[in-house]
């Protein structure tokens, strides 16, 4: 018996073009040599994936799949056999195609992801019948790899089966053994017709056998078993688990962290679950189309979580010290409020009804409102907004602002906040307000472990405290620490002259403090991040200074800015060179 070679297709799908699948592509890691993965195209071994993005710009979808030939271990590139499939699809769909692929071999399975633009060489749209989608290039991948190996012999499709016999994940004979049976009942007394020696029935019951074994059967005869309800669901699950695991282990083993593989743990994004707090390792994409992500983290209490955050946005790069926890949909309390207003106002609601209503409201709070309807209008389309500027809120309102939420979390099921950029040999003796000056002084104190993780935080906790008491800024006295009061606005001031002084000699300009009741003017040249908030840089002719970054500060850089500073540390900005600009008060 000869078969022709398996080449999995995954992930086939229509879908509007995106940047950031682009650049996970193409990260780090993917290639045999553990390099950044390589585009390339018909006649490029590299090929411009940004250039290839614009060009679709204008498209209605593009397509993404994954094509994995199970003999792709056979093979240093998949790069010819990727390129005579694309001509053969070519050939089917009538038109030149635009695409560009990538290979990866950091999995187990060697495969390409190829993006697809969704445009025919005349300019039209690219349709692809959902047949030819779901089976013709599987199909036409197959030929193509079957006529460069040859078909596989009875034997390596014997040897390929008996790997399955004791497999803890779903495989072919599973899927046999349930087309078999009957309700949950399958019995295996007769071997096909086309089983000559019945060697093939035999590795179906080994296989049964081993699925007893895992209490996924019961025997009922001889050669008869009652099968579980959930069996095909349970072997799938442990695949997955297995898969995970496996991955865990890899990331673990090119961090060189010793973690033992007992204390790996699958967190679930559950209502009440408690927090993951630790350090991130790897991220990696959790489905075909990397639009859902995960994170390992090595955590305080010593064990290696690995953590689905789905489609999470938020920036948690590998080092950094971050705090899991699951998402909450809950109505926020801008939501009461509009919805508040609008009923005191026959459903609609503006910023001089929410003024009106509450006399203690800034109109910047009110825009705060505003802002939440925008982004109400923009996902679901639940309310709109008039000519006038007032918007019109449904008596539902509360409901459905819910349910917004609720989809949110579906989307991204934890919040990932990051609790410290920097790795804990530089926050022990770093001249600011760090995480572990939190951890010392009590606030928010975690549960850390004696071992792994926990370990290395203990002893970067016992450093800082002896930095602090070194720097006075500390005291021991018998079992107890004393922290100055003022602790933390020193490091602070620390934190700004140190950058200050670094800025200086970039600029080749003096810095200038700005005090209270100071009127700052000079040139927003950029944003500057430092460990405990973010400062904007003003630039005059003589000096510079820096104030206190807030995001209305993103469309004034390189312009000239006026503000006068306030004794909470605030300022009052005046945008524009004119004194009678807008004035916005931060």
């Amino acid at each position: 018996m000869v078969k022709a070679r398996v080449v999995k297709l995954s992930g086939a799908k229509a879908l509007g073009a995106a940047g950031a699948h682009l650049r996970y592509l193409h990260r780090d890691g993917v290639t045999r040599e553990g390099e950044q993965g390589r585009f390339y195209s018909t006649f490029s071994d590299d090929a411009d994936g940004k250039a290839f993005l614009a060009r679709g710009e204008g498209d209605r979808h593009q397509f993404r799949f994954i094509v994995s030939p199970e003999d792709g271990a056979s093979f240093d590139t998949l790069r010819s056999f990727t390129r005579e499939l694309m001509a053969k699809m070519e050939q089917d769909l009538g038109t030149t195609l635009d695409w560009v692929a990538v290979d990866h071999f950091d999995t187990g399975h060697p495969h390409t992801h190829v993006l697809l633009r969704g445009a025919t060489e005349d300019g039209k749209t690219l349709n692809i019948a959902g047949d030819y989608i779901a089976h013709g290039i599987r199909a036409r991948a197959s030929e193509i790899m079957t006529r460069w190996l040859g078909p596989q012999s009875e034997l390596e499709v014997r040897e390929q089966l008996a790997r399955e016999v004791d497999a803890e994940r779903l495989t072919k004979l599973d899927r046999d053994i349930l087309s078999r049976s009957e309700g949950q009942f399958v019995e295996l007394g007769k071997p096909a017709t086309w089983d000559g020696d019945g060697s093939y029935q035999q590795l179906l019951v080994a296989r049964v056998r081993q699925l007893e074994r895992m209490e996924l059967a019961e025997r009922e005869g001889p050669l008869a078993w009652r099968l579980t309800p959930d069996l095909e669901k349970t072997l799938a699950d442990l695949g997955r688990r297995g898969d995970i695991i496996r991955t865990m282990h890899r990331a673990m083993t090119e961090a060189k962290l010793d973690r033992r593989p007992e204390l790996y743990v699958i967190d679930r994004a559950e209502l009440g679950a408690a927090p993951v707090v630790g350090k991130v390792v790897h991220r990696g994409a959790a489905d075909d189309h990397h639009d859902r992500r995960f994170l390992i983290v090595d955590g305080l209490d010593g064990r290696t979580h690995y953590a689905e955050i789905g489609a999470n946005a938020e920036p948690a790069p590998v080092g950094s010290l971050v705090e899991i926890e699951p998402a909450r949909p809950q109505l926020r309390s801008a939501d009461r409020t509009i919805d508040e207003i609008a009923r005191a106002n026959g459903g609609a609601y503006s910023i001089d009804s929410h003024l009106a209503h509450d006399r203690s409201a800034s109109e910047e709070f009110a825009q705060a409102h505003v802002r939440r309807l925008e982004a109400l209008r923009r996902a679901g389309g639940f309310v709109e907004r008039e000519p006038d500027g007032t918007w019109r809120i449904p008596r539902d309102y509360l409901d459905k602002a819910l349910e917004h939420e609720r989809a949110a979390a579906r989307a991204a099921p934890v919040r990932v906040q990051v609790l410290a950029m920097l790795d804990l040999e530089e926050q022990a003796v770093m001249q600011a307000p760090t995480w572990l000056d939190g951890q010392l002084k009590g606030e928010d104190a975690l549960e850390v472990a004696n071992h792994g993780y926990g370990r290395e935080v203990r002893d970067a906790l016992a450093r800082r405290q002896q930095w602090l008491v070194s720097q006075g800024l500390a005291i021991i006295r018998g079992d107890q620490v004393e922290f100055r009061s003022d602790m933390d606005e020193v490091l602070r001031q620390r934190e700004v002259r140190t950058a200050a002084a670094r800025l200086s000699r970039q600029l080749g300009l003096p810095f200038a403090e700005a005090a209270a009741g100071e009127r700052v003017t000079g040139i927003c040249r950029r944003r500057v991040d430092l460990s405990f908030g973010s400062f904007a840089l003003i630039e005059n002719s003589k000096e510079f200074t820096l104030v206190p970054w807030r995001p209305v500060l993103e469309r004034q850089l390189g312009r000239e800015v006026s503000g006068i500073m306030r004794g909470s540390g605030t300022i009052s900005w005046t945008f524009g060179r004119q004194r009678s600009g807008p004035e916005v008060g931060m």
